[in-house]
């Protein structure tokens, strides 16, 4: 694994229900190291925003959750997890689908599109100590060589719109780098130039859009996210409101 510390210990479970809730068991008990690797082949009972579920298929997607230890970031900073997270994901992604062909974009609050088409979730879960961040755990779903996506789910995977097998242990250690590089650039400081390329690739932004909010459905233009991570839009009016995950549901 050519990363300092992302991925370099590695705990490789054949099946479990959440390898986010497994890393959290773990937790209560044992001091893990930082950047550890959970994967999996057959995530059991994968989660994701809002309760709902996160379909994989066995051995052939990317199921991975890692432990950081993000003690140096205040609480009401915790969205920029998200924020490396979606950028770490975004930059793979764009290794092998040519961003000329294929339109990737990050969907607040926690999904990858590819032309308007799930290929990636995130959960992100913390563990808070007084009033500081002891450990997040991140959740990482990919599809990368799925094939049998339920009708229901507007998803896709590298393999649904290309054709090729994505070699999976060579993805998974490219997506090491690829966070280890986000990461160390949050732990830097640099939270301004992570805001600002997470907006380079926010879906929609600019554009006007639908969006559940207190049961109706409204037209909103899309601004972005504020610091603290809430969904900011705009109104017929030019008015700009911020909402949580809770608030509001986009429909596109």
């Amino acid at each position: 694994m050519d990363t300092l510390f992302v991925g370099r210990n590695i705990i490789f479970l054949p099946e479990v229900e959440s390898t986010n809730s497994y890393a959290i068991s773990m937790l209560k008990n044992v001091n893990i190291a930082e950047g550890t690797l959970i994967q999996t082949d057959d995530q059991l009972q994968g989660r994701g925003q809002r309760g709902n579920a996160w379909y994989s298929e066995k051995g052939r997607d990317l199921i991975t959750s890692f432990v950081f230890k993000p003690v140096f970031l205040d609480l009401n900073k915790q969205f920029v997890l998200y924020e490396i997270t979606a950028l770490a994901v975004y930059d793979l992604l764009a290794q092998y689908l040519n961003v000329s062909q294929y339109d990737i974009k990050i969907k607040w609050p926690n999904d990858i599109l590819v032309n308007e088409k799930k290929i990636a979730g995130i959960l992100i879960e913390n563990i808070i100590a007084g009033n500081s961040l002891q450990y997040s755990i991140v959740g990482i779903g990919i599809n990368l060589n799925q094939q049998d996506t339920p009708s229901e789910i507007k998803a896709c995977s590298i393999q649904s719109l290309t054709g090729k097998v994505t070699d999976l242990k060579l993805f998974t250690q490219l997506l090491c780098s690829m966070l280890e590089k986000y990461y160390l650039l949050l732990k830097s400081g640099k939270l301004d130039q992570i805001h600002s390329l997470y907006m380079d690739q926010f879906f929609k932004r600019g554009a006007f859009c639908s969006f559940e909010i207190d049961g109706k459905i409204s037209e909103w233009k899309v601004m972005g996210t504020a610091q603290n991570g809430l969904l900011e839009l705009q109104d017929g009016n030019g008015k700009h409101q911020v909402f949580d995950v809770k608030q509001v549901k986009w429909i596109y």
